[in-house]
């Protein structure tokens, strides 16, 4: 679901699996939730990864900033908002941020994705219906 400022907007809650020892949630799954984000937004403009493999094409990721703010818990329900900050021609930046159910802010992701054909496992411009929907979705 996309907002008035064009974010889209994902929401997973926080499972026992998702937890260290210290009952919070270990800091690599906040990188899967901001993942899944970005998938689920792409499925929602009728992209999905199926597509991806058919046409040898992928992002794969090149940068992660991370930036934990707070903890969450078992149970919390979070909200991953996820806009696009950058486009060029064979990348994208994605900014991410993470919420819990109270509105905290817990943590901050920046991603650099850049655009391979896989069959070749070389650089290539994002097609540009992928483009397209992705910054018209913006």
């Amino acid at each position: 679901m996309a907002d008035e400022n064009n974010t889209f907007q994902y929401q997973v809650r926080v499972f026992y699996e998702d937890t260290d020892a210290g009952g919070i949630v270990y800091y690599a799954n906040y990188l899967k939730f901001a993942e899944r984000a970005r998938t689920e937004w792409l499925r929602s403009l009728g992209i999905n990864q199926s597509y991806f493999l058919e046409q040898n094409f992928g992002f794969v990721v090149r940068k992660v900033e991370m930036d934990n703010k707070a903890s969450a818990k078992l149970d919390d329900l979070l909200t991953i908002h996820s806009k696009i900050t950058k486009t060029k021609r064979a990348s994208l930046v994605f900014n991410q941020q993470i919420f819990n159910q109270h509105s905290q802010l817990l943590c901050e992701v920046s991603v650099l994705v850049a655009s391979v054909n896989l069959k070749l496992a070389k650089p290539c411009a994002i097609p540009e219906n992928i483009l397209g929907a992705l910054t018209s979705a913006r």
